[in-house]
């Protein structure tokens, strides 16, 4: 079969047809230059040809130190197509150095200097319905726009009760500051139609501390504070658990995740109970809240009662799962 983006052809075990003793000298004559001089796509690129691997059997080599990179990522690093600025990232590259038997800093120096930009984040109002409760409670908090903190793994477990309404759920959260000084995460819910958000309660589970918590009664929005034990630095992460108790709204039948940041991975799984099963279950996007349920992708609900999706690398917009009682 064809290799990633035609570097080179793979045998069955999926690595790269060996070159012969003339060919390996040029590839790493063409190597040593394209190091020199860079840019950094060219480099990646001639490194990956010259030592003859395939982006999957790369990715497999990054995830087995730790580093959990798509072969898509990878693909547009060595095309040009974006640039490995994020922290992990940059964490990448370093591993692929290892990988690629480079020296150190060799493709590192190729982007210049570390540096923990702020991402670039998508208003509210295209994310959030109604968007003016949010920032509402936003502007009560004297929240900044930038709450200076991206995802890097999201994983929430929603909870449907007997009576099919949301009940509660759990979300295990890692962050990263992309400026100084960072002390607070700003966690937001949405309850269903006809909830009563004074009986709505959040809970700090892991790492953290609730400040303070707002309320919308009409939009059924909660914005809670979960506070830190000490500031954070430009690239510094944290790990946060906690929990919103609800219960209050009528029967739910969607679960829906606004990211304004792109980047980082996401995992979304809804259990239900035993007396209240839904007859179908899909994914699904939305290019904004009001808009049309987009890219539909029927999801199979297992023998311990929940589905769920993964989105490696989430990109900003609107994600979640839909289903249907009988």
């Amino acid at each position: 079969m064809a290799a990633q983006q035609g570097l080179q052809q793979t045998n069955p075990k999926g690595n790269a047809a060996q070159p012969g003793a003339r060919q390996t000298s040029r590839l790493e004559a063409d190597l040593a230059e394209a190091l020199r001089t860079g840019p950094f796509p060219v480099a990646l690129r001639t490194a990956l040809a010259a030592r003859g691997l395939a982006l999957n059997r790369v990715q497999h080599r990054l995830a087995q130190r730790g580093i959990r990179v798509g072969v898509t990522s990878l693909s547009y690093w060595q095309r040009g197509i974006r640039r490995p600025d994020r922290p992990e990232s940059l964490r990448a590259v370093t591993a692929l150095e290892e990988v690629l038997e480079l020296p150190a800093h060799a493709l590192t120096r190729l982007l210049g200097p570390r540096t923990a930009e702020q991402p670039v984040a998508r208003p509210y109002r295209t994310v959030l319905a109604p968007a003016s409760a949010l920032e509402a409670l936003l502007a009560g908090l004297e929240a900044p726009a930038d709450g200076g903190l991206h995802t890097v793994v999201h994983y929430e477990r929603v909870h449907i009760g007997a009576h099919r309404e949301l009940l509660f759920r759990d979300s295990h959260h890692v962050v990263r500051a992309h400026r100084d000084g960072v002390d607070r995460y700003l966690t937001i819910h949405q309850g269903d139609p006809g909830c009563d958000v004074e009986r709505i309660r959040v809970t700090a589970v892991d790492n953290c501390r609730v400040g303070r918590v707002r309320r919308h009664a009409d939009s059924g929005v909660v914005v809670a504070e979960l506070l830190f034990d000490a500031r954070l630095r430009t690239g510094d992460t944290a790990v946060l658990g906690y929990r919103f108790e609800d219960g209050t709204g009528a029967p739910s039948d969607e679960y829906v995740r606004g990211f304004t940041y792109g980047g980082g991975d996401y995992v979304l799984q809804i259990a239900f109970a035993r007396e209240a099963l839904p007859v179908r279950c899909r994914r699904f996007t939305r290019a904004s809240p009001g808009a049309a349920r987009t890219g539909l992708v029927e999801l199979t609900l297992n023998a311990h009662r929940t589905v769920h999706l993964v989105e490696p690398e989430v990109r900003a917009g609107v994600l979640g799962i839909t289903w249907d009682w009988d």
